[in-house]
């Protein structure tokens, strides 16, 4: 019903959540404890389950009453739905058998089943029953108080429930992926409890688990355009989609917050050299110079241009190339550290509030793993040396190759570096990249999930770093640089002349890449990100617009209309947002309205990822987690690699080390002087070299210089040989001497910004104190109980003697 995406399963939706042995029986809690539960017995044979009241789901209200199939496994109740197969109605007999067998073999694990179709498809509602699976969502929770009213008994219900599906095993031993891929099964998905729009979409009723008023009003309106400004309820989000989801909101809160004072100070810059718009003493010599003809750049045009036709070029230069350059990015250095330890800080405040700075992902990962099966052993951790140099080989052989094919396209023509950026990347690239970086993955064979999708993250973002900067790179720091000079021009097999910078010189460029990248592509990426979903969702409700009347069904229908979500659907999301940051942190020296556009596209991003996971795409499986992962280290190197690029942009691309060694070297301000003219006079004729027109090798090239005896090129060299001059090396000295200077100063200050900010506030610190010194008060007080136990003696117990099993203590004081 969804098409050809529907029906293949792709490499994402193959990754199991854990990994665990073939196992048939799965673990019940009976009054012994955890036991097998034996697969040949029927659900209600179970032995008597604690005495645990039932989840806290309210009944909806009425039962279905639309046209279902009725069967022996269905069972009449208003308890709600949790999760829901979906199959093609033709199918044949043996098709049908094997959904039949996957199924009874979930009811024999404590799952009921309902089967119910419309005119295209067949839906399987799923549910756990609650006194069978609450024990396991007490195992996964951090409890403050009774299981029945914590906030996350519902998302611990839905983890518990996605890990017996994904490796549930029919007697043949086939998979629920498995099925997918014979299209037994064309999709499984997890319902929405919360409807924003009334209309059409998930909703609490008959098919949903009603939140509290409060809960669901905080999200529905954290899912409205009209809402952009608004507070995000972090609570809220990870009471519904899980702690993974709630901390890529709270950080991308925080980033966009952040941005504000960055976009302040690139807004002062910008500003700044607009108010000087006519005052630079360079763009004043650049207009006035009516009579300085500059040197043809290409092959095809052998005309004369005068140095004034750039004036206006000139004066924008210097709106983002001025003296403010070099603080403006020692601040954003500085602005990358204080950003990340803040986040740190509020990463820290939030996960204590969840009560989960302690938690422990690999137990957790266990428990799991148990609870699906008895005979669950974890996997080790693996490393072969040989294995990883394979994998360094390969992805360096990877990354060479991007560069390679983005240079090539940049040296024939800028337009195709152009279009190789930003639409190619995209789409060509994106999925190039993401392939390899999985098989590397699963070369390297990682333990868990975690750790497969940290291996991953690094990989992907690593040939994605390439594959978006090799042209900026190439521009900031190599086009116009090796192309000789006007008499001996650099050519392709001899042939082809390659690409110049701007008549304004290569900032120029880099600022207009800059501005097409942070202005046109954000927008348009957002515009895709959201029309997508959308239309394609109008679609599907106008090309099956014959939605059932049951509630039930209608509540099915409504969800599986809804686009198709994956385990690296959030994934996806957070590696948006890090190459937003990397292109708005490492060239910003070139573009200061980069923070600005940021923010701006934050605003959006955020309200827009809320209406897609509300809406227009099937619930999230929730995830646990205390941090946002390897992607803080992500955020840290791009830190680093900020300090570098902008520094490189300062001493070799921009105009600033050669107007200050002017200044004070070879201008009317050398040695301490004080003229009445402009420290900067003369400074446009000391940067262009000299070139004499009868030295051109193509005579066709003289012609449109009928009085003209010379031209001028941007470079230092010397006229009589056209060699590079003294004031080329010496200007050389002088940037490589500032690049040092200016990366060690900045990394200082980053260093001690990172000292200076503690990554926990001491308010948290003490409160996790105080939590373990309560327990060991309480370890103490059962060591005191044992004893008194064991016959009232003070002495100390026999070592080799466990614990009683009448000490309450050491039962509740399991990790």
């Amino acid at each position: 019903m969804q098409g050809e995406d529907r029906l293949a399963a792709s490499e994402e939706d193959s990754i199991p959540l854990i990994a665990i042995h073939p196992c048939r029986g799965s673990l019940s809690w009976t009054s012994t404890g955890l036991s097998v539960l034996d697969p040949t017995r029927q659900p209600w044979a179970l032995e008597p389950a604690l005495p645990h009241t039932p989840c806290p789901l309210p009944d909806p209200p009425g039962p279905a009453a639309g046209p279902q199939h009725p069967s022996s496994h269905q069972t009449e109740t208003t308890e709600p739905w949790d999760y829901v197969f979906v199959a093609s109605c033709d199918q044949s007999p043996k098709q049908c058998d094997r959904q039949q067998k996957f199924l009874e073999e979930l009811e024999r694990k404590g799952f009921r089943y309902k089967e119910m179709e419309d005119q295209h498809k067949k839906y399987f509602g799923i549910r756990a029953k609650n006194e069978s699976f609450l024990p396991y969502c007490k195992l996964l929770m951090e409890l403050d108080g009774p299981a029945e009213k914590d906030p996350t008994l519902d998302t611990t219900r839905i983890r518990v429930i996605h890990t017996f599906i994904q490796n549930n095993k029919t007697a043949d031993g086939e998979t629920f992926e498995d099925l997918k891929k014979d299209q037994i099964f064309e999709t499984g998905f997890f319902l929405h409890t919360v409807r924003v729009d009334s209309r059409e979409g998930p909703r609490a009723g008959p098919g949903g688990r009603k939140h509290s008023p409060t809960e669901e009003e905080k999200l529905k309106k954290w899912a409205q355009w009209r809402n952009i400004f608004c507070k995000q309820p972090t609570d809220a989000i990870r009471n519904y989609f899980g702690e993974k989801v709630a901390l890529y909101f709270a950080w991308l809160g925080w980033y966009t917050y952040m941005l504000v004072p960055a976009t302040v100070a690139g807004l002062i810059l910008f500003l700044t050299g607009f108010a000087l718009f006519d005052a630079s003493q360079i763009s004043k010599e650049i207009c006035e110079a009516h009579d300085v003809f500059m040197c043809p750049r290409g092959d095809k045009s052998h005309r004369s241009h005068r140095l004034s036709d750039t004036c206006t070029f000139a004066k924008l230069s210097h709106l983002f190339d001025n003296e403010g350059t070099v603080l403006f990015a020692i601040f954003m250095a500085l602005w990358a550290t204080v950003f990340l330890e803040f986040w740190k800080r509020k990463r820290a405040c939030v996960v204590q509030n969840w009560h989960l700075y302690g938690w422990d992902e690999d137990e957790e990962e266990m428990m799991l793993g148990l609870i699906n099966c008895p005979q669950y052993q974890p996997k080790q951790h693996e490393h072969s040396y040989l294995r990883s140099t394979i994998i360094l080989v390969l992805s360096l052989l990877m990354i060479c190759l991007m560069i390679g094919m983005a240079h090539v396209l940049v040296i024939y023509r800028v337009l195709a570096a152009a279009l190789f950026g930003r639409w190619a990347s995209p789409f060509l690239e994106e999925q190039v990249n993401r392939h390899v970086a999985l098989k590397l993955c699963d070369y390297e064979k990682p333990r868990t999930f975690s750790e497969r999708e940290s291996k991953f993250a690094v990989k992907f973002f690593t040939f994605q770093f390439f594959a978006h900067f090799s042209s900026l790179i190439y521009i900031a720091f190599i086009l116009g640089r090796i192309n000789g000079h006007p008499g001996k021009s650099v050519r392709l097999a001899g042939l082809w002349k390659l690409e110049e910078c701007h008549l304004s010189g290569c900032m120029m460029d880099l600022f207009v890449q800059m501005a097409i990248i942070m202005g046109l592509k954000q927008t348009l990426s957002n515009c895709v990100e959201y029309l997508g979903p959308w239309l394609r969702h109008r679609y599907y409700w106008w090309k099956y617009s014959g939605v059932s009347r049951d509630p039930e069904l209608r509540d099915w229908q409504c969800n599986y209309l809804m686009g198709s979500v994956t385990v690296f659907s959030l994934f996806d999301e957070f590696m948006e947002m890090m190459m937003q940051y990397a292109f708005t942190t490492i060239f910003v020296a070139a573009f200061p309205l980069a923070p600005l556009l940021a923010l701006l596209s934050n605003l959006v991003e955020i309200r827009l990822d809320a209406i897609k996971m509300m809406q227009l795409q099937q619930r999230l499986v929730p995830r646990k987690a205390k941090d946002i992962g390897t992607w803080l280290q992500v955020l840290e190197t791009i830190g680093v690699l900020a300090i570098i690029g902008n520094g490189l942009v300062i001493a070799f691309t921009s105009e600033f080390i050669p107007r200050v060694v002017y200044k004070y070297h070879y201008g009317p301000c050398r040695g301490g002087a004080h003229p009445a003219v402009d420290c900067l006079t003369g400074y446009v004729n000391h940067s262009l070299s000299i070139f004499y027109i009868k030295d051109f090798e193509d005579p066709r090239q003289t012609e449109d210089w009928e009085t003209v005896t010379e031209c001028r090129y941007r470079d230092y060299r010397n006229a009589h040989d056209y060699n590079l001059s003294e004031q080329f090396w010496f200007l050389l000295a002088i940037r490589l001497a500032f690049l040092i200077l200016f990366e060690h100063v900045a990394l200082c200050i980053k260093l001690i910004a990172a000292w200076f900010v503690p990554d926990v506030p001491w308010k948290v610190k003490n409160e996790v104190l105080s939590n373990k010194f309560r327990k060991v008060q309480e370890k103490m007080k059962c060591v005191g109980q044992t004893l008194q136990c064991a016959g009232g003696r003070p002495a100390s117990p026999d070592p080799h003697s466990p614990p009683t099993a009448s000490s309450s203590c050491f039962k509740n004081t399991a990790v």
